[in-house]
């Protein structure tokens, strides 16, 4: 549905009354005639509501369906790699994909782009998916925008799937809306929970919004396929079934038709980071209530005795007390380890959003009502300081014993 307003000027007696209602300014009176400035109008109804004579009308205009829905079926995954290896986040992609398909009661495929790549077909059957589509080809050695956004949208409007999902890396999320651009269909970012509305066949498609005070669902109900950016850790992986049954679809690709506007020069790896903490299982994080940076070498010590890696919130980070590549959260890294110890955090949504995942969550704090002491598997109410040098020396206790 889209809004417009008009003014009858047959029942236009120029009171003025709904020039005084509007808080946007975009009512004027000319020559004893209300006029309405489309561009400022916020269809708000203010100046429908003030005007005595009823000479104002808000008009509802029904869009058409952009497409027929009918001719869409099927979800997929984009199965995101990088010299050969794919990406974790694609098997948590085929995990949900499966659930979302078999809802749908259709097949759930995977797309698969590269050089040399044919050979990770099956690693993806045996994850849950029923087909593959592979574009194998040198041009596509090293992720660019232009020549995988070619390739996949041409597949796309000849296979017409409903759902198309991607992970929210650096890759995905700059693929991702190259591609809904290109069909014309809308795309969700950073989303944390999928489900299906049946009757309709609309996925329901929820992220945290407004910097994470709200979490927001979007749906696309007049356009598909509908597509999903997820972030790494969000869902689990799907596990793996070897000899798992599939079909997979070997693409020719005219190379002839593809132009890359930029020039790949060179891939450098990050090695500022010892530990991803998007891949640790225990991860010892601390917030504003660690209090200075010197406190973070007390995690350290805590997170190198139980083999894992330190964490932060924001405020820790925006304080300077640890690096940008530590933090957890809408803003940082999502995390779902085996086990979370938040220290001194007091568990904002925009915190909570990156690591409530994790199979048990303990929580250290002196405030007993915080949001992440009511979230946590397990909360230790008191202070940090006096808590952590004890869990230490018990651990160095009973690894002394051994």
């Amino acid at each position: 549905m889209s809004n417009t307003i008009k003014v009858l000027s047959d029942k236009c007696i120029g009171c003025g009354a709904c020039d005084s209602a509007c808080p946007f300014g975009a009512v004027k009176l000319e020559d004893a005639l209300a006029v309405i400035d489309l561009n400022q109008c916020k269809f708000c109804g203010s100046c429908a509501q003030a005007c005595p004579a009823d000479a104002i009308e808000m008009v509802k205009e029904e869009k058409k369906p952009a497409v027929n829905k009918d001719e869409y079926r099927g979800v997929w995954v984009y199965a995101e790699q990088r010299h050969g290896e794919i990406a974790s986040v694609v098997y948590e992609l085929l995990n949900e994909g499966r659930r979302l398909a078999d809802k749908l009661n259709v097949s759930l495929s995977a797309v698969l782009i590269g050089d040399n790549i044919k050979n990770k077909s099956q690693e993806l059957i045996n994850r849950g998916a029923d087909k593959v589509y592979v574009f194998d080809n040198p041009i596509f050695i090293e992720f660019q925008d232009d020549s995988y956004t070619s390739v996949l949208t041409k597949l796309i409007e000849k296979e017409k799937p409903e759902i198309i999902l991607m992970g929210a890396t650096n890759i995905g999320r700059s693929f991702a809306s190259r591609v809904a651009a290109r069909i014309g269909s809308g795309l969700t970012a950073d989303c944390t929970s999928l489900e299906i509305d049946e009757n309709t066949r609309n996925i329901l498609q929820t992220r945290p919004a407004f910097g994470g005070n709200i979490m927001a669902t979007i749906l696309t109900p007049n356009h598909r396929p509908q597509m999903s950016t997820v972030r790494h850790k969000v869902f689990k992986e799907a596990k793996a079934q070897d000899g798992r049954k599939g079909e997979i679809v070997e693409n020719a690709v005219d190379v002839s038709n593809i132009v890359n506007r930029t020039k790949f020069l060179g891939f450098i790896k990050d090695t500022g980071a010892q530990i991803n903490i998007s891949d640790a299982d225990i991860i010892v994080s601390g917030g504003r209530g660690v209090g200075k940076p010197e406190g973070f070498k007390l995690l350290e010590e805590l997170a190198k005795l139980l083999g894992g890696a330190v964490g932060a919130s924001r405020a820790a980070v925006d304080s300077d007390w640890i690096a940008y590549s530590h933090q957890v959260g809408q803003t940082g890294r999502t995390v779902a380890p085996k086990i979370y110890i938040a220290c001194g955090i007091s568990g904002q949504i925009q915190h909570l959003v990156g690591m409530n995942s994790s199979d048990i969550i303990i929580a250290i704090n002196k405030d007993a009502s915080c949001p992440m002491m009511q979230t946590a598997t397990y909360s230790l109410e008191g202070d940090l300081y006096e808590i952590i040098p004890q869990i230490i020396s018990e651990i160095k206790k009973v690894r002394s014993a051994t």
